[in-house]
């Protein structure tokens, strides 16, 4: 298991920008990835952003131009600025880690922080 810890959730109003951060308790080098999904009331969780472990960077169409992920190897965290927020954005944002090894994946989660935008 690889614990991850998401931060920075809250209240946004509609245009506004916030950060999300995800803390790893080992090197997130040794990860093959991580990413962000998201799971809005009544809906399946859908992948948001990832990095990969050669900073390799790929982004849902629905937030691409506002989102961008980043990763901090020296603090083992891996933040996602969100701009430009819309109501459309409110949601559980879940922060995850994979590894691949013998051509299977292994996923790690956190426990999910809430985003909501509105007035």
């Amino acid at each position: 298991q690889v614990p991850l810890v998401e931060s920075g959730g809250g209240l946004v109003q509609p245009g506004g920008s916030l950060r999300l951060s995800c803390a790893a308790s080992e090197r997130i080098n040794s990860l093959t990835g991580m990413g962000w999904y998201r799971q809005a009331p009544g809906k399946q969780r859908d992948l948001v952003a990832y990095i990969t472990r050669s900073c390799i960077t790929n982004y849902a169409e629905s937030v691409k131009g506002r989102f961008t992920i980043s990763k901090d190897n020296d603090n083992n965290t891996v933040h996602r600025q969100m701009n430009s927020r819309k109501h459309e954005d409110t949601a559980v944002y879940f922060c995850n880690g994979w590894i691949i090894t013998d051509a299977r994946r292994f996923d790690y989660w956190g426990q999910g922080t809430q985003v909501t935008v509105a007035s």
